[in-house]
């Protein structure tokens, strides 16, 4: 066994999952842990806890990025700014008790400005 071996944070019963949708937002996801790693366990925590509260910064998206077309269901897309300020923005949208980080943007996504 390796010394460094992560132990990856276990969740309550009452607590939401978090899984990729894809690729690039694992990828986005892995950027933004390293440029802004404080907001980001703030964002893990209020994703597994609450992420369909709607805040300043996670609300639904609305037009025509309101919905997510997955394996024959639409979802409710939502979108959650890891910061108040800053440009990074994470799409994703809820099923049962998973939450599914559909695309993680480093930057303001244009389709949303």
């Amino acid at each position: 066994m390796a010394k460094d071996d992560l132990v990856d944070r276990p969740t309550k019963k009452t607590e939401y999952t978090i899984r990729f949708a894809s690729a690039g937002a694992r990828k986005g996801w892995r950027d933004l842990a390293a440029t802004i790693r404080n907001p980001m366990a703030d964002t893990w925590d209020f994703l597994t806890k609450t992420p369909t509260e709607r805040t300043p910064t996670n609300y639904p998206l609305r037009g025509e990025l309101e919905f997510v077309h997955r394996d024959g269901v639409d979802h409710g897309r939502w979108q959650h700014k890891p910061t108040a300020q800053g440009d990074a923005r994470i799409w994703f949208y809820v099923e049962g008790h998973d939450v599914f980080l559909e695309q993680v943007h480093t930057h303001h996504p244009n389709a949303t400005k």
